[in-house]
């Protein structure tokens, strides 16, 4: 027995210093289901994030990642003025294989079973198929298909949020937030990139692409005349902009080293390898670094929509507030003297604190 009431107190002790609500286990041997639901914060509304499924290495890892990403969805609504929390889910295993109809209903289920405080979306490794079946089971799901009333492809909406956030940081280096004539790097042109290459272009921006996927990189390229560079001339480059639009962690101890860069505003998760050390790394070298979960919340403004009810017109008036709200973290960052990430962090941590006092005024 002992042996396992240490597990229990680490997977308590890990919720305490990371300050979740709750975290629930699903499992369900009849379907294969092996989930993990996360719910860091509710306090400016049910928590919301999406559902990724992903063959993680152990159960430790998939806790990891889910309590990481759930915490970020708090922050992240916070500072983008939703009346949203934080949270975030994990399906344990390959979805190429284990996928099917009944596990995403089952995973619905327990959904269901958390009466509205958790609303999920799709992410890595799921789709607005598997939304669909959810959809079933309950009503808390967002991201599924316009043709059932949902709020569709959020990725259109996330780009023109990362377009804003670049040109708030232009006019903070440049003096004027006009576009034309700088140049960006675009790393990684799934969905996101490939729409914010068009916005990009759309301005006269040179625009570079690098990608994994060759064929869709020349592709790319040759749709809206951008450049297609491989993965190692990245950081090389001389251009104004770097716009990471694929995985985490590219901004690091060995990549921060090269950076010419005036700019870093992309689209991808988790861009700083280590919250703490990387983004001083980026002040100190005097990099205007826009943080991501701000710029890149335009898929959440897009499920905000879909729950509220709210059209087009008003999930781009949402999304135009990006623009605002990443030119009061820069100036929070240089009265302060500190990195951009610390200066959102700040605001979003005031916003959910001055909301806590109304609520526990009845």
């Amino acid at each position: 027995m002992s042996g396992n009431s240490s597990v229990v107190t680490s997977v308590l002790d890990q919720l305490s210093a990371s300050g979740h609500k709750k975290v629930v286990f699903c499992n369900d041997p009849d379907t294969g289901l092996k989930a993990i639901i996360a719910i860091h914060d509710t306090t400016l509304g049910p928590a919301l994030g999406g559902t990724r499924m992903f063959n993680y290495n152990s159960e430790a890892e998939a806790l990891e990642d889910v309590l990481r990403l759930s915490k970020a969805m708090t922050y992240k609504a916070a500072i983008t003025g939703l009346n949203l929390g934080g949270g975030k889910a994990v399906i344990i295993g390959d979805s190429r294989k284990i996928k099917t109809e009944a596990l995403m209903r089952s995973y619905g289920r327990f959904i269901k079973n958390l009466n509205g405080e958790f609303i999920t979306a799709e992410d890595m490794g799921t789709t607005t198929r598997d939304m669909e079946y959810i959809r079933m089971e309950t009503e808390y799901v967002t991201g599924v298909p316009e043709s059932i009333g949902g709020g569709g492809n959020p990725a259109p909406v996330t780009a023109k949020g990362v377009f804003l956030g670049i040109k708030a940081c232009v006019k903070e280096a440049f003096g004027t937030d006009m576009l034309a004539g700088k140049s960006v790097v675009v790393q990684g042109i799934g969905n996101v990139g490939e729409n914010l290459v068009e916005l990009l272009r759309q301005e006269n921006v040179e625009v570079y692409i690098s990608d994994i996927n060759e064929e869709r990189l020349h592709e790319v390229a040759r749709k809206y005349k951008a450049k297609p560079i491989s993965a190692d001339k990245i950081f090389t480059i001389g251009a104004d902009i770097y716009a990471p639009c694929a995985l985490g962690a590219t901004l690091n101890d060995k990549t921060i080293k090269n950076m010419k860069f005036a700019i870093i505003a992309g689209s991808a998760n988790n861009q700083l390898a280590d919250e703490q050390v990387h983004g001083q790394l980026l002040l100190d070298k005097g990099i205007l670094y826009a943080p991501d979960y701000l710029i890149n919340a335009g898929g959440l403004i897009n499920c905000y929509s879909e729950l509220t009810g709210f059209g087009k017109k008003r999930t781009m008036q949402l999304t135009e507030n990006i623009y605002e709200a990443t030119r009061e973290v820069i100036k929070l960052s240089k009265t302060e003297n500190i990195p951009t990430n610390l200066a959102a962090s700040r605001i979003a941590e005031k916003r959910i604190s001055d909301i806590k006092k109304i609520k526990s005024s009845y």
